[in-house]
């Protein structure tokens, strides 16, 4: 799966833990999609997806945040450089649990993907699923938009929407988000790297 020849698209994916949405991403790039995955990196050294990566043959890197305390900007640059390495020309942000300052969304920017569990601009941030379901809403869902120094609050290029239904938990939203968002990635992903932005919509 790491054949990165000819004309495709490179692609690094980010992730923290199993990595689910990565491996949606990387499976889904084969045959004539636009795009191959070059590289799974991991802020994380146990970080569950990395197994899963190599198990897909991609190339796998750790940066680890611990070893950067206090210190986001030294953090941010040893990204850059393993990323540097690998040459992405769009990086997917997949359950990358740390808030990128302005000095790393502004030198990927324009080609930074990240997929959020919620209906942008609605509930940034964490505790999406309890928060829709507090606020009472009738539908919670998933969004991918492009990464900029606002917290979630890039251009966003795809959503789908789940129905909240009687008795749903933070869990079970979330679960059934979940089976949305490994479609609705993986469709943004290759509309992108085709070089079209306009907005996938999913029920």
């Amino acid at each position: 799966m790491n054949d990165t020849g000819g004309a495709h698209k490179r692609v690094a994916i980010l992730i923290s833990g199993g990595g689910s949405n990565m491996v949606t991403l990387v499976k889904s790039m084969t045959g004539d999609h636009p795009a191959r995955p070059c590289l799974v990196l991991s802020n994380v050294p146990d970080a569950g997806g990395l197994q899963k990566a190599r198990d897909l043959g991609v190339p796998t890197a750790v940066v680890d945040h611990r070893n950067f305390k206090g210190d986001r900007a030294g953090f941010e640059a040893a990204l850059n450089d393993v990323l540097e390495q690998a040459r992405p020309d769009i990086i997917c942000l997949a359950g990358f649990m740390r808030i990128l300052t302005e000095g790393f969304t502004g030198k990927w920017s324009g080609r930074c993907l990240n997929i959020h569990p919620s209906l942008l601009p609605k509930y940034k941030g964490l505790n999406t699923h309890q928060r829709a379901i507090d606020a009472g809403d009738a539908e919670g869902g998933c969004s991918v938009h492009e990464v900029t120094a606002e917290l979630d609050g890039g251009p966003i290029l795809g959503q789908a929407r789940v129905p909240i239904q009687p008795g749903d938990s933070a869990d079970t939203l979330a679960a059934r988000v979940l089976v949305q968002e490994h479609l609705l990635y993986p469709a943004v992903l290759r509309r992108f790297a085709s070089g079209d932005r306009t907005p996938v919509r999913l029920p």
